[in-house]
């Protein structure tokens, strides 16, 4: 491993054909044995510190159309908490579903779970089949893992019926020396970007992308009025760049000043913060509580000069459905990819029936929109957002830090990269774009 990491920083990456493929490497993963250590516990009790274990695994065999990437660096994303707690079920049963698809697939059902959705590095060899990419070609690699042996794909790749989140549903993910994936999921690594910059945008860029700005999501227009719920985070932080390069309107729903800091950094103009607000949406466990829907909403008219929102982009789940619903103006749409909060979901049905309004469901990505995200990236148009750079070593402070909301942006993990700083191929691109990378890491 030492000489495919010593190739890579003395750009010599040419080299890595002639290299062998190490039988073995160092992997961030949950262990079937372990995945009952959490029953009983509340959610908030429940630690990836002591389920993310770092181990030496073996290289799985290379298949059809699959590559074996060689990864610097890569990043936490929600997934791999619910990973880390087993939550909302163990992920060990994704795996044995997926090993019984075929003879092939049998590899990534394992007493072992590598996990890791986000990965930045340098391909180290390719699978019969692969044409478009080769040994030594820097990349970024988006999550879809997709047979696509079913019609229903070949429109949306999202409509698969074998579509699985690689890292997630898949063993051999990114948080690792070594990664497994398929070719159709590889993207060039913007050249301007290092190689924990370029690991962090992946799976929340192109889940933004998809949500706000595809057909198949939002379909945001120049002037919308889109509410953004998490505004600085790890997803909330890129809707938040779309809505503004897209011409839209943002208001951003922080639960800090820091936060509140941080968007108007970006560019945004209408900030809430929840903090100085005390939204209490549930009075108590299982009683909302519509005045203060309402006073959302009035807040939302006081920013806006009296709009109300074309657009709610959602991913906190229950403690903020019910109001997002709410205060979506007539005929607007509510579009949800996620419940960090919690995925029982209630809301008052008249405001969405007799107001002619929509709910979508967005799930990540297809490659068309996930390439399309990495070449906004590429282009300088959106920008990385980096709170923290953890070792592999510390992955379970780092699950901790996102899973306790305490991140600002994604939190990165070094793999194969010693430190930060390193991968830049594009120097003046990246001193043209200098400034916003900076500021979009809080620096």
């Amino acid at each position: 491993m030492n000489d495919i990491r010593d190739a890579i920083l003395a750009d010599q990456t040419d080299a890595l054909a002639g290299l062998p493929v190490p039988e073995s490497y160092r992997a961030v993963l949950v262990r079937k044995d372990e995945q009952d250590m959490f029953e009983g516990l509340p959610t908030k009790d429940k630690d990836p510190r002591k389920s993310l274990h770092v181990e030496e695994v073996a290289t799985p065999e290379l298949g059809p159309g699959e590559a074996i990437v060689a990864v610097m660096a890569s990043s936490v994303n929600y997934n791999t908490v619910w990973t880390s707690i087993f939550e909302p079920v163990s992920t060990f049963g994704f795996l044995e579903r997926y090993g019984r698809v075929s003879e092939l697939t049998r590899r990534h059902d394992l007493p072992y779970h590598v996990v890791g959705s986000d990965l930045a590095g340098v391909v180290l060899r390719v699978g019969p089949g692969v044409n478009k990419w080769k040994p030594g070609d820097e990349v970024v690699a988006h999550c879809l893992s997709v047979e696509l042996e079913d019609p229903a794909g070949h429109d949306d790749t999202m409509m698969d019926p074998q579509q699985r989140i690689w890292g997630f549903e898949t063993n051999f993910g990114g948080l690792a020396e070594l990664a497994l994936v398929k070719s159709n999921q590889l993207m060039p690594k913007p050249a301007h970007l290092t190689w924990e910059e370029a690991a962090a945008p992946g799976l929340v860029n192109s889940t933004a992308y998809r949500q706000l700005v595809s057909k198949n999501g939002a379909a945001m227009k120049q002037g919308d009025v889109v509410l953004i719920w998490g505004a600085s985070g790890g997803l909330g932080s890129y809707a938040t760049q779309m809505a503004l390069n897209g011409g839209a309107i943002p208001v951003c729903v922080v639960s800090s000043p820091e936060k509140a800091d941080i968007v108007r950094s970006m560019g945004a103009d209408l900030v809430i913060d929840r903090s100085a607000e005390k939204y209490q949406f549930w009075k108590d466990e299982d009683t909302q509580d519509p005045k203060e829907w309402q006073r959302l909403g009035k807040k939302i008219r006081e920013l806006t000069g009296g709009d109300d929102v074309d657009i709610v982009f959602e991913h906190p789940g229950r403690d903020t459905f019910g109001a997002s619903v709410y205060v979506t103006k007539k005929g607007g749409t509510i579009v949800t990819c996620a419940s960090t909060t919690g995925y029982m979901h209630q809301y008052d049905n008249r405001y969405l029936w007799m107001n002619l309004k929509r709910i979508v469901g967005s799930h990540f990505a297809n490659y068309k929109e996930a390439w399309e995200a990495n070449r906004l990236i590429d282009k300088g148009l959106i920008h990385p957002t980096l709170s923290k750079v953890y070792p592999m070593d510390e992955v379970g402070q780092a699950a901790c830090d996102v899973k306790g909301n305490l991140h600002q942006g994604k939190v990165g993990v070094l793999t194969l990269a010693p430190e930060e700083g390193l991968g830049v191929k594009d120097a003046e691109k990246r001193k043209k774009h200098l400034a916003a990378i900076n500021r979009f890491r809080g620096v």
